[in-house]
């Protein structure tokens, strides 16, 4: 029987696999740059807002704590969006004639909330609880980044499983004393009642003495915390 193909064919068909192969990586290698960069996460997005609310103003300016906004972080799954009467609370005795304030004051008087573009925003698969977070002495730092010198809001991590997994894999190198979870600066070289805290907290003095760097007061807490390492990747913990 006479040969169909050509000798070559052999040739162009490893090479077409070999292409195809190589192409399917290559745009399994994009697919993946582009799932986690700043174009997709919003990783450093300012967004237009209808008031150019500036935490760096409140925050370091005034020292308004964050929970004089975020009213139920300590309380409930959500951080919470100050209502108009919170901003009220200032601006009817301050900046009342401001241009830059006219949305507040026309939320204030036609009872119609002021529509904030969301910055932190997690897919509907993910259950995400501030209250477990503070309370286990995660500071919104290790989130939300250096809020008071943010002229704007923006995103500073990925929110991305990969970026919470850092914390859950490891969570002695963020959780801190609870009374500097707002403290955006803190640090614990230069925390001079640190010792006095941690016993506070349950730790033993005697490892409350030598308890001087992060890692190591982190390992502290987090037995005083009573945060099981074991159970911070189950899957359900975030997927429910």
């Amino acid at each position: 029987m006479a040969q169909i193909f050509h000798p070559s064919a052999n040739t162009i068909a490893k090479a077409s696999i070999f292409g195809a192969v190589l192409v399917a990586s290559f745009i399994s290698y994009l697919t993946m740059g582009y799932d986690r960069s700043p174009w997709h996460s919003g990783v450093g997005e300012r967004k237009h807002q209808p008031v150019p609310f500036s935490h760096q103003h409140h925050v370091k300016g005034l020292g308004i704590d964050c929970r004089y906004c975020h009213t139920s972080v300590e309380s409930s799954h959500f951080a919470g969006i100050p209502s108009t009467k919170t901003c009220m609370t200032c601006h009817s005795q301050i900046w009342t004639n401001a241009e830059l304030l006219q949305p507040v004051r026309d939320s204030w008087s036609t009872q119609r909330p002021i529509e904030w573009q969301r910055i932190h925003n997690l897919p509907e698969f993910v259950y995400f609880n501030h209250s477990i977070h503070v309370a286990k002495g995660v500071g919104c730092y290790s989130c939300h980044g250096a809020v008071d010198s943010m002229p704007l809001m923006y995103q500073v991590g990925s929110l991305q499983m990969q970026w919470c997994l850092e914390c859950h894999r490891a969570p002695e190198k963020f959780v801190r004393p609870r009374g500097e979870v707002y403290n955006l600066h803190y640090d614990v070289a230069t925390d001079d009642q640190l010792k006095q805290k941690l016993v506070a907290l349950g730790v033993p003095p005697d490892v409350a003495a030598v308890a001087k760097t992060q890692e190591a007061v982190g390992t502290a807490l987090v037995s005083a915390y009573h945060i099981h390492k074991e159970q911070m990747t189950n899957c359900s913990l975030c997927h429910r």
